[in-house]
C-alpha cells in the first residue's frame, strides 16, 4: 500500500537519497542536507500555520511505501512565488512592424524579461524513485497518485492557495546536456554553466540575475537558429509531465524560463480538473478485501493528518465505503469527511453529473 502525505523532519534521509537520483536542472528539488532540511521545515510551518497569502510557503508530500517505510516520490506546491525574491520569466510577445514605402510587413517576437506571477502557486518537485517506475508498479498508479495529490490538497484547502497555479516545465537540452538557449544568451552574461546558473537561481538567490541579464527586449530571430527552435520546447524527459498538466487543464502562459527556455503552463486554481471534479463525502465505514482495486484516489482532507491513496470509493446509500487497509493507511473511519476523485475508468458523482 502506498500513501502520500506531508513530509517530516525525520524523512531528511529518504529524501537525500532521493535527492542523488533526481534528474539534473529539477531546481526545485534542492540537493544538499541543509536545503532539504529548509524545505522539510518550511512544509512543517506550512501545514501547521495559519493561513496567510501574503508569504510564501511550501507544501511538501511524500509518496510513502508503507510495506517498507521507503519514500518513493515527492511533489510540492510553492505558494506565494515571487513575494519574497523575484521569479523571472521571458514573456514572449509579438510585434508587428509596418512600411508603406516600399510595402512591407514583419512580423517578429520578442523575449520580454518580467515577473508575472507574483503570488501565484507554482506546481513543483514532481518526481518518482525509478525503482518505482518499473512495470510491477504501474497498477498502483503511483505517477498519477503522487501528482494528483497535489490537487486533492488545493481543492480541501481553498482558502490556502491563491487563485492562479503555475508550472515550470524544464527546457530541452540536446545529447550532452547542453542547452541551446543558454549558449545563445545567458552564457554571455554569467561566468558559469548552465546546471550552476540553474541551481542558484532554484534556491531562491534570483539577484543576481536582475544584475546580470539583459533588460531589454530579445529578438527571437537574431538568435541561432537551435536556440529559436528550443523557445518553449520541453525537455524530453519532461513530456509525461506537461502532459498530465494539460489533462488538469493547464496551457501554455505565453512565458519561458529564462535559462533554458522551457515552456510555463498556467491554470485558474477553482478550474484544475481534479479541483472541481473531487468530491467530499461522509465515510460510512469500511469493508474486507478490495485492496487491489485501484478505481479512485481518497483523501483524508484534515489538513493536521492530510493523506491520499489510490483505493476504490463504493458510493452507498448511508455514506461512502473504503477497503479496510485504505481506511487505516488515510487514517479515517465512521464519520470521517474524505474527498474523492474516479482515475481513468471509473466514475463518481461529479461524472455522473456532469453527463445528466
Amino acid at each position: 500500500m502506498f500513501v502520500v502525505r506531508p513530509a517530516r523532519l525525520d524523512d531528511l534521509d529518504g529524501l537525500m537519497k532521493l535527492a542523488r537520483d533526481k534528474a539534473p536542472g529539477m531546481t526545485t528539488f534542492p540537493s544538499t542536507e541543509e536545503k532539504i532540511l529548509e524545505r522539510l521545515e518550511e512544509s512543517v510551518s506550512a501545514f501547521s500555520d495559519p493561513v496567510d497569502l501574503g508569504k510564501k510557503s511550501n507544501y511538501l508530500l511524500l509518496l510513502e511505501d508503507l510495506e517498507t517505510g521507503n519514500i518513493a516520490g515527492t511533489s510540492a506546491l510553492l505558494v506565494g512565488i515571487g513575494l519574497d525574491k523575484p521569479f523571472y520569466s521571458y514573456r514572449i510577445l509579438h510585434h508587428t512592424q509596418t512600411s508603406q514605402e516600399p510595402p512591407v510587413r514583419i512580423d517578429t517576437e520578442l523575449l520580454q524579461l518580467s515577473n508575472d506571477f507574483v503570488g501565484a502557486t507554482e506546481v513543483a518537485t514532481l518526481f518518482l524513485d525509478p525503482e518505482y517506475r518499473q512495470e510491477k508498479y504501474r497498477p498502483q498508479k503511483l505517477g498519477k497518485l503522487v501528482s494528483q495529490a497535489r490537487y486533492l490538497l488545493m481543492a480541501s484547502h481553498m482558502d490556502r492557495f491563491p487563485e492562479k497555479v503555475v508550472a515550470e516545465i524544464r527546457g530541452w537540452v540536446d545529447e550532452n546536456s547542453k542547452s541551446p538557449f543558454w549558449d545563445a544568451i545567458g552564457s554571455h552574461f554569467f561566468d558559469l554553466d548552465f546546471y550552476e546558473a540553474d541551481d542558484i537561481n532554484g534556491q531562491g538567490n534570483s539577484q543576481f540575475i536582475s544584475d546580470l541579464m539583459p533588460k531589454f527586449p530579445i529578438y527571437s530571430a537574431i538568435l541561432p537558429e537551435a536556440a529559436q527552435a528550443v523557445i518553449g520546447r520541453p525537455h524530453d524527459g519532461a513530456v509525461p509531465a506537461v502532459k498530465l498538466l494539460e489533462r488538469e487543464g493547464f496551457h501554455f502562459s505565453g512565458a519561458v524560463d529564462i535559462f533554458d527556455a522551457g515552456p510555463l503552463f498556467e491554470a485558474h486554481t477553482n478550474m484544475i480538473t481534479t479541483v472541481r471534479n473531487s468530491v467530499e463525502g461522509e465515510l460510512a465505514g469500511s469493508v474486507e478485501g478490495g485492496e487491489t482495486g485501484h478505481t479512485h484516489l481518497a483523501a483524508n482532507v484534515d489538513i493536521n493528518n492530510f493523506r491520499v491513496a489510490a483505493t476504490s470509493v463504493v458510493e452507498g446509500t448511508s455514506g461512502l465505503w473504503l477497503p479496510e487497509g485504505a481506511a487505516t493507511a488515510l487514517g479515517v473511519a465512521e464519520g470521517s469527511t474524505i474527498r474523492y476523485i474516479a482515475l481513468e475508468g471509473g466514475n463518481n458523482a461529479a461524472d455522473e453529473r456532469k453527463a445528466s
